[in-house]
């Protein structure tokens, strides 16, 4: 078992392949930057495509590209300790106060962070958009994403240069010096919040916005560079946590004769219903280009459920949403892991600590989403096993 903490700083390890990245370190050398010539950028042609300067994305200014409302897009908000790994920063902040890591952050603002959990599933929204550029040139409908940190400003140099050095294109930020991020959350109208911290997490779905707490990993398996790839947990992500109080509270067989009784009635919504109607949005957007089946996102269903006795609820209330899910796994408590571990997903959301443990012991980003009865286990498992 991956020894795991719901306190997400806490580093597991993997026996998988290292994700590829960037040779840059974490602030173990003060030289990790390219140097790069200097550019004019009167001389940069804004008629066209965002393109390569000097080995970095150039930047279009507000006015020459456009950014897309929050309302017509989805906005995916992301804080900076699931995005980057910066364990050792808050190493500092946890043994020195808050004066001496602003200090830290300064004198090291010119070295990147390296690539932490929600990395790869960043650059895959980024491909998506890409893919969506083509499409439809004018259209808002792209995946927006917001850079979300309780940090003060003056780490915001770092952050910016880290983002360039990786080539990513994040421009907007939010950076609360310690406060809570939530209401910001509510006014970009956020589809998905990722943070590292629990307590913020829950927080979010507590007002109404899909999140999910992220955990750092040693290692992890390497994930498609063409296609996004989700996965979700049913009970308590997709839909309510409805069954999975009947199965904690009465037993399987009780939850069998509930589920048989009830398939002809639709199970309510879960905390992450809405993300994946966002994420089907844009497919139907690929789908209406003759691209479905080189479309550049797929989804996943993977459920302890079985097939026969208690998936077709799922697949009926799935289909009365409009929702289609491109791959169902009806695993009937067979662990989730190496399924995971084939499919490859850029993130899993799951309800139950005990999968987000075997997912990540098979290299993959599970991220737990605090939501229903399976809390009140939770807590116990974490307690019994001295994690």
């Amino acid at each position: 078992m991956v020894k795991m903490s719901l306190d997400p700083m806490q580093v597991m390890s993997g026996q998988v392949k290292e994700l590829k990245r960037s040779p840059s370190s974490n602030g173990d050398t003060r030289g990790s930057w390219e140097e790069k010539e200097e550019f004019d950028p009167n001389q940069l042609d804004l008629t066209v495509k965002p393109k390569t300067v000097t080995g970095r994305r150039a930047r279009k200014v507000e006015g020459a590209m456009f950014f897309p409302k929050p309302e017509n897009a989805v906005t995916v908000a992301v804080s900076s300790r699931v995005l980057f790994r910066t364990e050792r920063e808050q190493k500092v902040f946890e043994q020195k106060g808050v004066e001496e890591y602003l200090r830290y952050q300064i004198e090291h603002e010119n070295e990147p962070f390296a690539p932490g959990p929600a990395f790869a599933f960043v650059k895959a929204l980024e491909t998506v958009n890409s893919r969506l550029r083509e499409l439809y040139p004018q259209s808002e409908e792209l995946f927006d994403i917001v850079l979300v940190t309780y940090n003060h400003a003056h780490v915001g140099i770092r952050l910016i240069n880290t983002i360039n050095h990786h080539n990513l294109f994040i421009e907007r930020f939010c950076m609360t010096g310690g406060s809570s991020p939530i209401g910001y959350l509510k006014a970009w109208h956020t589809n998905l919040y990722l943070s590292a911290d629990a307590e913020k997490v829950r927080e979010a779905l507590g007002e109404g916005i899909a999140a999910a707490t992220m955990f750092m990993l040693e290692k992890m398996t390497e994930v498609s560079e063409s296609q996004l790839r989700v996965a979700f947990d049913g009970d308590a992500v997709l839909f309510s946590d409805e069954s999975e109080r009947i199965f904690k509270t009465h037993g399987l067989d009780k939850f069998f004769e509930h589920e048989k009784e009830n398939e002809d009635r639709l199970l309510d919504h879960g905390p992450l219903k809405g993300f994946l109607e966002a994420l089907g949005k844009l497919q139907k957007k690929f789908y209406a280009k003759g691209q479905r089946l080189d479309c550049p996102i797929r989804t996943y269903l993977v459920t302890a459920r079985s097939a026969a006795s208690s998936g077709i609820r799922a697949l009926k209330t799935l289909r009365a949403w409009g929702l289609e899910i491109d791959e169902a796994l009806f695993l009937a408590g067979a662990p989730k892991g190496p399924m995971l571990e084939k499919i490859r997903p850029h993130i899993y959301f799951d309800d139950q600590m005990f999968h987000v443990e075997g997912a990540a012991e098979m290299g993959t980003i599970a991220a737990h989403v605090p939501y229903g009865i399976a809390q009140k286990y939770n807590s116990q498992h974490k307690m019994s096993t001295g994690k």
